[in-house]
């Protein structure tokens, strides 16, 4: 059954990382709009998901619009899946439509043609400068940086990694940690926004340890370990 209370929309969502996570959380019963700036391509998307999920007897609700109507018809969760050099751009568009919303960017500033190394923003993070930009009266919650779109994608295995979560709003910080948890997986808080300077930084290392030779997988995440017995 859909959770109708909760739609969330995913900016960005015909993105590799976007539809995994539309695949996720619809599988979830959480309804999902894909926002794009081409809202052909984001209906397109949606039925294609659809119909995956369709074969898996889960009758999702996954549609798609363009980027300022899924904003709008989002209730409260709005994930930001854009490259990178279009996130500034992105937000500034989208702002007037984000208040009384929540927005969770999951952005890493990757290094143009270097996916092993970041370029920080003055900010200090993506999550940080978005808050900037936005300003205090909207929360910003960054998460889910660390876990491979092939992960996400590929629904015959659970997400095999732990979410670290970071913001300035704690109450905006449960919502969001309730939803990834939704996908079967454990959210972390991780601390306030500038926390994600940390998590932001650890993407291109992942992405090193994955693409190595010399490791003998591939698609890793973070796993928080506690220790045995707990």
């Amino acid at each position: 059954m859909n959770d109708s209370t909760n739609k969330v929309a995913i900016i960005g969502g015909t993105g590799p990382q976007g539809k995994g996570l539309a695949l996720r959380l619809a599988l979830a019963g959480v309804s999902v709009v894909l926002g794009s700036r081409d809202p052909a391509k984001a209906e397109e998307t949606a039925k294609a998901l659809v119909t995956l999920l369709a074969e898996k007897d889960c009758q999702a609700d996954i549609t798609g619009l363009s980027m300022e109507d899924a904003t709008k018809a989002a209730e409260d969760l709005v994930i930001l899946s854009v490259p990178y050099s279009g996130h500034d751009a992105t937000l500034t568009v989208l702002a007037p439509l984000l208040v009384g919303k929540t927005l969770v960017d999951i952005v890493v500033p990757l290094a143009p043609g270097n996916p092993k190394a970041v370029v920080m923003p003055a900010a200090g993070s993506v999550t940080e400068s978005a808050q900037l930009l936005l300003g205090d009266e909207i929360p910003v919650i960054g998460a889910l940086h660390n876990v491979s779109a092939v992960t996400l994608n590929d629904l015959s295995r659970a997400i095999n990694c732990d979410i670290l979560v970071c913001g300035n709003d704690l109450e905006a910080k449960k919502r969001v940690m309730a939803l990834i948890e939704k996908m079967g997986t454990k959210a972390y808080n991780a601390g306030l926004a500038e926390s994600a300077r940390c998590v932001e930084a650890l993407t291109p290392i992942l992405i090193r340890l994955n693409i190595s030779k010399e490791v003998p997988f591939s698609h890793a995440g973070v796993r928080i370990c506690p220790p045995d017995g707990h």
